[in-house]
C-alpha cells in the first residue's frame, strides 16, 4: 500500500517540514499497513523524524511497526559473455519476448545482484523478484527457478513495454511500483523516491552496456533519464 506524503499528514498526523535529504534509504512500515521510504530517521523521545522526499516528517513510536532496510545492488556493467551468471536463460528469454538481453540483464543486477534465492522485504523473489501475483499470471511456478523466474520477469517486462508503447522508463517505473500507481500518475514515473531511483539506475546500467556492446553512447532507446 502507497499513500502520498499529503495523505499521511492528513491520516496520520505527521508534522511535515521542509529539509535536504541524507544518503540513507530505509522502509518505515507504518501501523496503517503503509510503507514509507526514507532516507534518514532519528529518535526524539517518543517520536521519529523521517526524512522523506521532499522534507521531514515527525511520526510517534506507537505509529511504527518496523524500519527495513532497503537492498540496494552495485549494478554489474560486465559486457554479457558466456561467463555471465544465466547467460543462455537471459539470451533465451530475450529471443522469446523480443527484448534486449542488456535490458534483462540490467534489471537482474539490480533487482538481485544475480541472487536466484533472493527475497525482498515485500515478498518479492528470485533473480527478477517477483511479487507472488505477478509470477502466477505469468504462469511461474517456481519463482526460485532462475529459467521460470527469468522467463516470467522477461515476459511481465515485455507486457509492459507494450502497454507503455515502448517508454522504458514507464515500463521500468511499473515493473517496481505497479502499472496502477503508473496510470494513477497520469502515465508518469511516480513520484516515489524508491520508483525514481530504480528507474535511474537501471536506465544507467542499460545505457552503459549497450554502449560497450555496440560502441555507442546512445541513451536507452533514446529515453532520458528521470530527474529527481
Amino acid at each position: 500500500m502507497r499513500l502520498s506524503l499529503a495523505k499521511h499528514v492528513a491520516a496520520g498526523g505527521l508534522l511535515f517540514l521542509l529539509t535536504g535529504l541524507p544518503a540513507r534509504a530505509d522502509y518505515v512500515v507504518l501501523r496503517s499497513g503503509a510503507r514509507l521510504n526514507v532516507t534518514g530517521y532519528e529518535l526524539l523521545g517518543d517520536r521519529y523524524r523521517l526524512h522523506v522526499q521532499g522534507g521531514v516528517a515527525e511520526v510517534p513510536i506507537s505509529d511504527i511497526v518496523a524500519i527495513e532496510p532497503e537492498e540496494i545492488f552495485e549494478p554489474s556493467t560486465e559486457p554479457l559473455t558466456e561467463k555471465t551468471p544465466f547467460q543462455k536463460l537471459i539470451h533465451d528469454s530475450a529471443t522469446r519476448y523480443n527484448l534486449d538481453p542488456n535490458l534483462i540483464h540490467s534489471v537482474i543486477s539490480i533487482e538481485s545482484n544475480f541472487n536466484p534465492k533472493a527475497v525482498s522485504p515485500k515478498n518479492a523473489r528470485g533473480l527478477m523478484q517477483l511479487m507472488p501475483r505477478t509470477a502466477q499470471l505469468m504462469g511461474v511456478k517456481d519463482a526460485f527457478d532462475p529459467g521460470q523466474n527469468i522467463d516470467g520477469g522477461s515476459h511481465y517486462l515485455s507486457d509492459l513495454l507494450k502497454k507503455y508503447g515502448n517508454n522504458l522508463n514507464l515500463a521500468l517505473a511499473a515493473y517496481n511500483a505497479g502499472p496502477d500507481s503508473v496510470d494513477r500518475y497520469g502515465r508518469r514515473v511516480p513520484p516515489y523516491l524508491e520508483t525514481m531511483k530504480y528507474v535511474q539506475r537501471i536506465a544507467k546500467t542499460y545505457a552503459k552496456l549497450k554502449a560497450d556492446a555496440a560502441g555507442a553512447l546512445d541513451s536507452p532507446m533514446g529515453l532520458s533519464l528521470p530527474q529527481n
